[in-house]
């Protein structure tokens, strides 16, 4: 059999009228530095989030957004709950706008 799975190993097709039911399925495998030294995870992604991931590329694109973002970002690690990089902050914006919406 197989030792190691790594990649996607089922796609969304958007063009279908079911898209909306489908799910991306994504494996991960690393050697890492611990105990354990295999290291797989496996990750489900629904359409959704590859809208949100789509939003946080092109808001981290966009320089007219950028300084905004980053003080704001930097704003908000002081308080309770904080994100703690700017892109699962962005991903948390973008996931409430995105949920606003639908």
């Amino acid at each position: 059999m197989f030792e190691v799975v790594s990649g996607a190993l089922t796609k969304i097709n958007k063009k279908s009228p079911h898209a909306a039911d489908q799910k991306m399925v994504l494996t991960t495998h690393r050697v890492a530095p611990t105990t354990s030294k295999n290291c797989s995870r496996v990750y489900l992604r629904d359409l959704s989030s590859i809208g949100i991931c789509t939003a946080v590329a092109t808001r981290l694109q966009d320089p007219s957004k950028m300084a905004a973002d980053q003080a704001a970002f930097m704003a908000q690690l002081g308080t309770a709950g904080a994100k703690t990089t700017l892109r699962s902050y962005l991903w948390s914006l973008e996931a409430a706008a995105y949920d606003a919406n639908h």
